[in-house]
């Protein structure tokens, strides 16, 4: 018999505003801090690299040092010498953040090695910052795919050195832009500090000026504070160290030369300069403690060259003080600085709002990457889902699903994957194409491993072992054995569904013929239309559904001249069609009795050009920079190719030119309707680049507002042409109002609210009244001079250019009712079903439906994490999905009871209270009775 025990895994303790609680505080990292002195200007040497998961080159590459004509980095070596140079000195410091690289290197290491990094971990002179297996972007991502690489990083850094190598401060020194659900996972995680490079430059003068470069970020409107509460800083010179005290080998700064019967001898001149950029610095900020970022990309491969000239700077800035200086020099980390900060027992100011969209200067808003690269977004989204439900059913089938019928399967693969892509030059779009290749490559190494796991967990909970397939490109319509040319054909589909609610999912299946009999687990006929799809309704964890052919029904479908007026009706919603255009003309919402006018179009921006960043400011990889603010239009009208009707979804094909097509769609029970959008390959014949969007043209009055989401979880408020923190002097009328949506935006009036969801990250705005543009391709001739070195112009398949395909789903609703629609909305597309397939009919014994919970979750409760923590734990994440007052019905706190049916383990079920927003995460221990 097996008992569950359970225990909640949530750094405990309030934290008053900014302060560094009791339990923090105990850590050897702190305790080992040097020594200031409190009537001087202490300034804190933070020796650093910054190890990019991928950009350039590869993980491989950049691990090993291959390709160096690429650029020259090996993170192997970076370890090797700084390990070396610690123990020289035990004055040292040393941080390091990507875990996902010290894992690799720490493998490689004998034993004796170990020890001593072990001992300058528990010394505090090795220290680890940030934590998680990546430094994750801030744009682009989810919340869930973030928190899950951050547990894989810090759980290794906990597993090997414990308490002493948790880390202490986030440290996101390069991410373009900074999202505020980030900083309140980071504070839920329990860190006491954030500190970051990049931030708008308007915003970054006004703060030096004010002396607001550090900050409280209160960064949760649902969360009671001081549980979303943060302290960050903006760090003074982005990741890099002052000007003129770069001494990495792959910098060109003077080295001290102290020898004084030497020719060259330049103490006094170094010295004197490091006195007034100290000085200067410390001008911005409001203590007695400044902090240097020493190091940048791929630095410390020869950690000499460093070490021995910071020890010199410390030695003869510090020996002024005998002559009156009042600048204390001291290695240090951002722990330590923070402390001294925490010390000084300040007021700071609060921040409330984010930090995007980032711009380095007038014309350089980093507003394209939001964009870049769509189809490696979309299947970074649908990896994320693959994973869940990889975890979820290593859990469920028990230790068969790692070693069972068919061979050795495992999750682990996946998330290290997974924890990659989540990187700033990963997801985000801005790697080099080989690179992007890779990042591809892992993911689906990643779910070949899961395949075998989630084959070998759904013969145990089936009791089926036959062989089942998962058809990997169902999105162009293939599917070998549904498609089989069988005169008569039996198979059977399994959908499994990670969410802890019923959802009703739309199947469409390529098949070879026209009438197919569906019936569920229980025989039961399922409405199904046969235009080579099939929709169905399905419960909780899984449901088996037999298909067999039947003789031949030609399929419905009909052309329709410009001059038919098209109104497609179901239960929930009505759309109107223009009778000239083609286009969308109204969405009307039958439940609640309102309509709106709707069209619906796709443009394009003409990305600006050049050779160089002096003369002109191009759109690139990162940066998005129309040379117009007006789009050109593709087609002012759509061709209406076919129209289908059916009882279980009316669709309507619209083709906009030989590179642009949509499907429109409504299923019946759904409140939603759907755009199926396909575009490219864009040309790129006439020289000019394009930067593609799709806008959604009503009469509501936006009056310039707009909303999107953060990282997939709370709703900011935008408006056009405005920072909450600064007066805006904008400078590029459309860049400079894009923002990254994650899974939603949406407009609104007192009336009305049109939402859309999304499937992936993308780019949006809100240029004009009563519209929303979303930003869907890119395709450009040149690089924007930030570094990527390559213009964004992906090949495709065909080496023609990419051809991406996505769906956006919108909805219209009172205001007040909105949340109830988009919040599972959006949570359904990003833990989307997984189909599998097994030819023939289910065996007699074959268990045809059965689920891991014992009834559905509350509506406002999500089930974020079921995953095998150990051999005997299982992790869980539950999460209140609706943030503070935007549901009259789900914005308060609920009790959930979580009834699992872990196979053998205790059936028994137990209550967590959740107020909105909130994430508890439980770590259940499975016993041998």
């Amino acid at each position: 018999m097996l008992k569950v025990s359970k225990k909640e895994m949530i750094v405990g303790g309030s934290k008053t505003h900014y302060f560094i609680s009791p339990l923090i505080m105990d850590n050897v990292s702190l305790q080992s801090c040097p020594a200031t002195n409190p009537s001087m200007l202490n300034v804190h040497l933070v020796p650093h690299t910054h190890d990019d998961v991928g950009w350039l080159k590869t993980v491989d590459q950049y691990y090993y040092g291959d390709r160096n004509y690429i650029q020259h980095a090996g993170v192997q070596y970076i370890l090797d010498s700084v390990i070396d140079q610690l123990q020289k000195d035990p004055a040292r410091r040393f941080i390091y953040v990507e875990t996902a690289f010290f894992y690799r290197w720490w493998r490689q290491q004998s034993q004796d090695t170990r020890r001593i990094v072990t001992q300058l971990v528990n010394e505090g002179r090795l220290e680890f910052i940030n934590g998680g297996w990546c430094m994750s972007d801030e744009a682009t991502t989810h919340y869930s795919a973030v928190i899950d690489q951050m547990t894989l990083g810090l759980r290794f850094l906990n597993d090997t050195f414990g308490e002493c190598g948790r880390p202490l401060v986030a440290w996101h020194i390069d991410p373009f832009g900074h999202a505020r659900e980030h900083a309140s996972i980071f504070a839920q995680m329990g860190y006491d500090g954030f500190f970051f490079g990049r931030l708008d430059y308007q915003d970054k003068a006004r703060r030096m000026k004010t002396k607001e470069m550090e900050m409280l970020w209160r960064a949760s409107e649902s969360l009671t504070p001081p549980l979303a509460d943060l302290f960050t800083g903006v760090l003074p010179n982005g990741y890099n160290p002052p000007e003129g005290f770069c001494w990495d080998q792959s910098c060109n700064d003077a080295p001290i030369r102290d020898d004084p019967d030497l020719e060259d001898y330049n103490v006094d001149e170094i010295v004197q300069r490091f006195l007034n950029v100290s000085y200067n610095q410390a001008a911005f900020y409001k203590t007695n403690h400044i902090i240097m970022t020493m190091g940048s990309d791929f630095q410390y491969e020869n950690a000499n060259l460093w070490y021995k000239n910071m020890d010199k700077l410390i030695k003869y800035v510090n020996a002024l003080q005998a002559k009156g200086s009042k600048v204390n020099v001291l290695y240090s980390t951002p722990s330590c600085y923070l402390q001294e900060l925490n010390l000084a027992n300040l007021t700071w100011p609060l921040k409330t709002d984010d930090f995007f969209p980032y711009a380095d200067d007038a014309h350089d808003f980093w507003t394209g990457y939001f964009t870049s690269r769509p189809a490696l977004k979309l299947y970074e989204r649908l990896s994320n889902s693959r994973l869940q439900t990889c975890n979820q059913l290593e859990v469920l089938g028990g230790p068969k699903s790692t070693s069972g019928p068919f061979g050795e399967g495992d999750s682990d693969t996946m998330s290290k994957a997974m924890g990659v892509a989540q990187h700033h030059d990963a997801v985000s779009g801005t790697e080099k194409q080989h690179v992007a290749y890779d990042y591809a490559r892992r993911l689906a190494t990643g779910w070949a491993h899961c395949e075998v796991l989630v084959r070998n967990s759904l013969a145990v909970l089936s009791g089926s072992e036959s062989p089942r397939v998962f058809c990997e490109n169902l999105n162009i319509s293939v599917c070998p054995l549904t498609e089989s040319s069988q005169k008569v054909l039996y198979f059977s589909m399994n959908v499994y569904n990670p969410l802890g609610r019923t959802v009703s999912w739309p199947v469409r299946l390529p098949v070879n013929g026209s009438l197919y009999n569906v019936t569920d687990s229980n025989g039961k006929a399922v409405d199904s239309q046969v235009g080579n799809y099939v929709f169905m309704s399905f419960k909780h964890i899984c449901n088996i559904y037999d298909m067999k052919s039947s003789s031949l029904l030609p399929l419905l479908s009909v052309s329709i001249n410009s001059k038919s007026i098209l109104v497609y009706v179901f239960k929930f919603l009505k759309v109107n069609f223009d009778d000239t255009t083609g286009l969308l003309s109204s969405l009307t919402n039958l439940e609640t009795n309102q309509t709106i006018r709707l069209t619906q179009n796709f443009y394009w921006y003409n990305a600006s050009a050049g050779n160089n960043k002096e003369s002109h400011q191009t759109s690139g990889a990162y940066i998005f920079r129309p040379n117009s603010s007006d789009p050109f239009v593709i087609n002012k009208t759509a061709e209406i190719q076919t129209v289908t009707v059916s009882s279980t979804v009316q669709e309507v094909t619209q083709w906009f030119s030989p590179w642009v097509s949509q499907v429109v769609r409504l299923y019946e029970g759904h409140r939603e309707l759907e755009l199926e959008w396909t575009v490219g390959p864009v040309p790129i014949a006439d020289g000019l680049g394009k930067e593609v969007i799709t806008r959604l043209d009503t009469d509501i009055e936006s009056s310039d507002y707009f909303y999107t989401d953060s990282n997939g979880r709370e709703v900011l408020e935008r408006r056009k042409d405005y920072r909450p923190t600064w007066d805006l002097k904008q400078t590029e009328p459309i860049a400079g109002n894009y923002y990254p949506i994650n899974s939603r935006a949406y407009i609104k009036d007192d009336k009305h609210q049109l939402t859309v969801v999304t499937d992936r990250s993308q780019g949006a705005s809100s240029i004009y009244n009563g519209s929303l543009e979303i930003m869907l391709h890119r395709r450009l001739l040149y690089d924007d001079f930030r570094g990527v070195g390559e213009p964004l112009s992906e090949p495709g398949e065909f080496f023609d250019g990419l051809v991406a395909r996505g769906r956006l789903l919108l909805a219209l609703t009172p205001p007040k009712m909105a949340a109830d629609v988009h919040r599972p909305l959006a949570q359904g597309m990003v833990l989307q079903p997984l189909l599998s397939f097994q030819d023939g009919t289910p065996l007699a014994n074959t268990k045809l439906e059965f689920s891991g919970l014992q009834a559905a979750l509350p509506p406002a409760v999500h089930l974020l994490t079921l995953s095998q923590w150990d051999k005997d734990s299982v992790l869980i994440r539950l999460e209140h999905q609706y943030q503070a007052k935007e549901s009259e019905t789900h914005s308060q706190p609920v009790t959930a009871s979580l009834p699992l049916s872990l196979s053998a383990k205790d059936p028994s079920p137990w209550e967590v209270t959740l107020n909105p927003m909130e994430i508890r995460t439980f770590l259940l221990r499975v016993r041998q009775l």
